[in-house]
C-alpha cells in the first residue's frame, strides 16, 4: 500500500473509519475515498456496483456496519441481521468484481461464542453458541469472515479479517440507549453530575469483565495488518487489559467528576460475562498499542464536552 494507492474507507463517519482516516493521512496516504451514506447507501447493490467500477479502489477497509451496544442489538435483530448482511456483502463483492488489491473486513469480539475460553484465541470463533442478546449481528458478521475467506481459497482474493476488542474514543456515539458500554456510561455519570443526582443506576450486575482499546490504536493496528498481513486466519486486536464493568464505572465516574452513588441492577443485563482477546499472534508480529487507558478516558470526554454535551470545557 503506496502513498498513492487509491484507498476506500467505507464507514468514514464512524468511530473506527474516523480514526483510520486519520491515521491513513497522518501517514501521507492521499487518494483516499471517502462517501457519506446520502452519496453512496452501501446497502443498495447497485449503488456500491456503481461505484467501484467508477473509482476502482486498491485497498478497501470495511469498516462500515450497523452497530450497537446490548440494549440496540436485543431490541433490533432484524435490523442488525439485514443491514449487515446487505453492507459487507455488497462491499466484497464489488471489490473483488473490480480488481481491487487487498480488502480488510471489520469483525467483533462479541461474535465469539458467549462461554469461549478466556483469553479467546481467533480458533474459538464458530465453537460454541452465541451470545443471545447478539445473536443477529454475530452471525452476520460471522458471514462476512467465512466470505473473505471463500474468496481467498476459490480465487485467491486478498481478504483479511479482524477481530477488534470494545473500542472506545473520539467520534463514538453518545445515544442516551444504544450506545457502547463507556460512551453509555460517561454520558449518563456527566448527566448526573450536572444534574446533581445523588445516585445512578447502572445496568447489569457490575462483575462482568471487559477489555477496551482506544480506537487511535487500533487504526495504528489496521494499517499495520494491511501492510503486512495476508492469510485467511482472523488476527485478534486488542489492548491485553481487563477490567469488571465496576472498576470501569469507578474510572469514568473520576474522569467524569461525579462522586455520588453508583447502583447496579440485574446480571442478566450483563450480556458475555468474560470477555478479553488473546493478542499473542499480532504481539508477535511486532506491534502493540499505545494510549494509556485514563489519559484515552480523557480526551474521550473532552471530545464529548465539545461536540455532544454543549458544556464546554
Amino acid at each position: 500500500m503506496e502513498p498513492e494507492s487509491k484507498i476506500y474507507v467505507a464507514g468514514h463517519r464512524g468511530l473506527v473509519g474516523a480514526a483510520l482516516v486519520r491515521r491513513l493521512k497522518a501517514e501521507g496516504y492521499t487518494r483516499i475515498l471517502e462517501r457519506t451514506h446520502a452519496e453512496l447507501d452501501l446497502t443498495d447493490q447497485v449503488e456500491v456496483r456503481r461505484f467501484f467500477e467508477e473509482e476502482r479502489p486498491e485497498y478497501v477497509f470495511l469498516a462500515a456496519a450497523k452497530v450497537g451496544g446490548i440494549r440496540a442489538n436485543n431490541t433490533y435483530p432484524a435490523d442488525f441481521i439485514r443491514d449487515n448482511l446487505l453492507i459487507q456483502t455488497n462491499v466484497i463483492d464489488a471489490a473483488f468484481a473490480n480488481g481491487a488489491s487487498k480488502l480488510m473486513f471489520l469483525g467483533s469480539s462479541c461474535i465469539y461464542p458467549r462461554d469461549a475460553v478466556q483469553p479467546i484465541v481467533e480458533s474459538a470463533l464458530l465453537s460454541g453458541p452465541l451470545e443471545p442478546t447478539n445473536q443477529a449481528y454475530a452471525v452476520a458478521k460471522i458471514a462476512g469472515i467465512v466470505h473473505c475467506q471463500s474468496l481467498r481459497k476459490q480465487h485467491g482474493f486478498d481478504a483479511i479479517s479482524v477481530m477488534p476488542t470494545n473500542l472506545y474514543g473520539p467520534g463514538d456515539s453518545f445515544h442516551p440507549k444504544n450506545s457502547h458500554v463507556i460512551p453509555g456510561l460517561m454520558r449518563r455519570l456527566h448527566e448526573a453530575k450536572v444534574q446533581g443526582l445523588a445516585e445512578v443506576e447502572v445496568w447489569g450486575s457490575g462483575r462482568a469483565t471487559r477489555e477496551f482499546l482506544h480506537v487511535d490504536d487500533l487504526a495504528d493496528a489496521l494499517v499495520f495488518l494491511m501492510r503486512g498481513y495476508s492469510d485467511a486466519e482472523l488476527v485478534n486486536i486488542g489492548s491485553g487489559r481487563e477490567m469488571t464493568i465496576a472498576e470501569l464505572v469507578g474510572v469514568i465516574a473520576e474522569v467524569v467528576g461525579y462522586t455520588g452513588a453508583i447502583r447496579f441492577g440485574s446480571p442478566d443485563m450483563d450480556g458475555t460475562p468474560r470477555k478479553a482477546l488473546d493478542i499473542s499472534r499480532i504481539s508477535a508480529m511486532g506491534w502493540k498499542p499505545r494510549i494509556e487507558f485514563s489519559r484515552g478516558l480523557a480526551e474521550t470526554y473532552r471530545w464529548f464536552l465539545e461536540n455532544v454535551s454543549g458544556e464546554g470545557e
